[in-house]
């Protein structure tokens, strides 16, 4: 890739005038004497990264974060892990979601929802605080309160939505599962936190079929002892029951004032779970104060959301992104809330969607990019998307392709904002801005406040060069604790360890002298061969551009620290009337020509799937542990994988191979 290249996409200096961080920092100018061009990314970045209490001071006040109790600072120690922000102080974040703000009218949208069934519900502010007032009685009437659980199998709905925010404003702890999760899956994370209250649907609509899951609710219900009440949704049949249920609208009868419980700025707003492919998922427990703070920051200037526009990222309740685009609610943007599968009835039906709801700010993953590009749409012809200004990826880097099949295909006035962060933090620490051109294959910027380095083995800074990506100051949504860690030794070992004092999050990043990024995949999954280290997304990126692979896992099975080269070994998911002898030549030659002929494989191996998280990732780890020789019980648990049949191929190949 060459970094000296004329970027593909430069801000509108109009556009840019107007933007919401252009606003800011002429605030800043006015109110706190801080001095920087409307243009000057970077140098805001590193005054936000530099002094952490103005910058987050700044924000708090910017976007008239409601205290109850004023702070006594805005950091009572920055130590990592255990920061103290804004101690003293108490807030809620439900409060901050709903609060009536101008322009923003009661009339207004604040949420559109769609069914891929074509089931739809389009909800104004006034509605969406009635039923929120109406939940929170239910969940009062269900004896929750202040720190107690409520759970939800239910999917990217209304319901959902309602009942996660009168939740909130009682200062109760909120956890979700998609309801595809499997059994074990939803067990092993809702049994850790001990819900009062569990929110379930009926069923759910998935690629045209229909899915009911009351059996599963039954079991979960049974194991979960905690449990006073369990509300069912009738979102598949409305005539649905269950026994031993409540149903929803028995559940939102009585109407009630809609008020907010003052809560302390790191009290639990929600747990969201690691992916647990190796033992029970951790809860990992992110703060009312921090992720409101976060998430304005985040949603407000570095994606440019205000009151009148509108927001959408493809989701499900079992990722963070759910908890990333209902924030947008606290910066008064309608959320565009899409429950069912992107491909169905074809990959037109998001870009169907963004036309018809005129979303201004479109999310979706890498891989869905990637299927589109192969699928040869080409949704700025099909579709009226004048409205989209940005379009987001996250969930594995975007390629160089996919990056130019947008500009091609979708529009290239559209910015390309290209993200990562994760679960841990709730929130992106590389992203964009709409002040900063975009370069091909790149991550834009390091967020605002977020301290992102790229570091060599010693802690030593490194620039055009690959490293280990780094937090080194702490930022308010990481987490306050891990659930049931009682000693923090837990969290300490998961970001810690490795840096002590600093966050070491797992991937393998090079920093640009531009302040850009490039994200090269997990660093424990770096192929390595003969010393010289790759990322697994440059080898996707090559592999699955071939029209004739639907999908790639590439294994190095080098051992850490070992003295000589383990096998490169690349599974393959072929397209259909595809055979690999007629791929492996043409597979070969642009591996060693893209990249290097040490990193064509030794062995190209056809599988019928690849094994994926509950969250779309694919397993490289557990695979490289499993071909490793460890047992499959104990490299991955079964109940964290979308496709645990997908893991069979694998461990057959291990047992013939060791």
């Amino acid at each position: 890739m060459d970094r000296s290249a004329e970027p593909m996409w430069r801000p509108d200096p109009d556009r840019t005038r107007d933007s919401a961080i252009a606003t800011f920092t002429r605030w800043l100018r006015d109110h706190r004497g801080i001095e920087f061009a409307e243009h000057d990314y970077q140098g805001l970045h590193d005054w936000s990264v530099r002094d952490l209490d103005g910058f987050w001071s700044a924000i708090a006040e910017y976007f008239r974060v409601i205290f109850h109790q004023q702070p006594s600072s805005v950091l009572g120690s920055t130590a990592m892990p255990g920061a103290e922000w804004f101690p003293g102080s108490t807030l809620n974040y439900a409060e901050h979601a709903l609060r009536p703000r101008v322009p923003r009218q009661a009339q207004d949208v604040a949420v559109e929802f769609v069914r891929e069934d074509g089931m739809a519900w389009t909800v104004s502010h006034a509605e969406l605080r009635d039923l929120v007032a109406r939940a929170r009685l239910g969940l009062i009437r269900a004896g929750v309160g202040k720190g107690d659980r409520v759970a939800a199998l239910a999917p990217n709905s209304v319901e959902t939505l309602v009942t996660f925010l009168a939740a909130a404003s009682l200062g109760a702890v909120w956890s979700s599962c998609s309801p595809d999760f499997g059994a074990r899956a939803v067990h092993d994370r809702f049994v850790q936190i001990e819900p009062t209250v569990l929110l379930a649907v009926d069923g759910y609509v998935y690629g045209g079929k229909r899915f009911d899951i009351r059996e599963t609710v039954t079991s979960l219900r049974n194991q979960l002892p905690s449990l006073h009440a369990t509300v069912l949704v009738p979102y598949l049949d409305p005539r649905a029951t269950l026994e031993h249920t409540q149903s929803w609208s028995e559940f939102i009868a009585e109407t009630g004032p809609l008020s907010f419980e003052p809560v302390p700025f790191d009290h639990p707003l929600w747990v969201l779970y690691s992916s647990g492919t190796t033992g029970l998922p951790k809860g990992i427990v992110h703060s009312h104060g921090g992720i409101v703070l976060e998430h304005l920051k985040a949603l407000g200037l570095q994606n440019d959301l205000g009151p009148g526009d509108r927001f959408f990222w493809f989701t499900t309740t079992g990722w963070m992104m759910w908890n990333f685009l209902v924030g947008g609610l606290l910066v008064g943007a309608t959320v565009v809330l899409f429950d069912g599968n992107p491909g169905y009835p074809d990959l037109d039906a998001l870009w169907a969607l963004a036309s018809r709801h005129e979303v201004n700010v479109f999310g979706v993953s890498a891989p869905f990019i990637q299927s589109c590009l192969k699928a040869g749409l080409r949704p700025g012809t099909s579709y009226d998307l004048s409205g989209m200004r940005a379009l987001g990826s996250t969930g594995a880097p975007l390629s160089p392709e996919g990056f130019r099949w947008i500009a091609d295909a979708v529009g290239d006035r559209i910015q390309i904002c290209s993200v990562s962060g994760g679960t841990d933090v709730c929130t992106a620490f590389l992203c964009s801005a709409p002040t900063v051109p975009v370069w091909e294959g790149e991550l834009s910027v390091a967020a605002l406040g977020a301290d992102v380095r790229s570091w060599d083995d010693l802690g030593y800074d490194l620039v055009g060069e690959v490293g280990e990506l780094v937090i080194a100051r702490p930022m308010p949504s990481m987490p306050v604790y891990f659930w049931n860690d009682p000693d923090g030794s837990r969290m300490r070992e998961a970001y810690y360890a490795e840096y002590p004092g600093f966050w070491r999050h797992g991937d393998w990043i090079l920093a640009t002298e531009r302040g850009s990024f490039v994200i090269y995949g997990r660093s424990d999954s770096t192929l390595n061969r003969g010393g010289v280290r790759m990322g697994t997304a440059d080898f996707y990126a090559v592999v699955e551009a071939l029209p004739q692979v639907e999908s790639a896992l590439v294994i190095d099975t080098t051992a850490l620290d070992a003295d000589s080269s383990g096998e490169l070994i690349c599974f393959l998911v072929l397209a259909p009337g595809i055979s690999l002898e007629s791929v492996e030549p043409e597979l070969r030659g642009l591996l060693r020509s893209e990249l290097s002929p040490r990193h064509v494989p030794d062995r190209f191996v056809v599988v019928p799937d690849i094994p994926r998280t509950l969250n779309g990732k694919k397993c490289e780890v557990p695979v490289k542990r499993i071909l490793a020789g460890v047992a499959p019980d104990s490299a991955v648990s079964l109940g964290a994988l979308q496709n645990p049949a997908a893991l069979r191929p694998f461990v057959d190949f291990a047992a013939k191979s060791l």
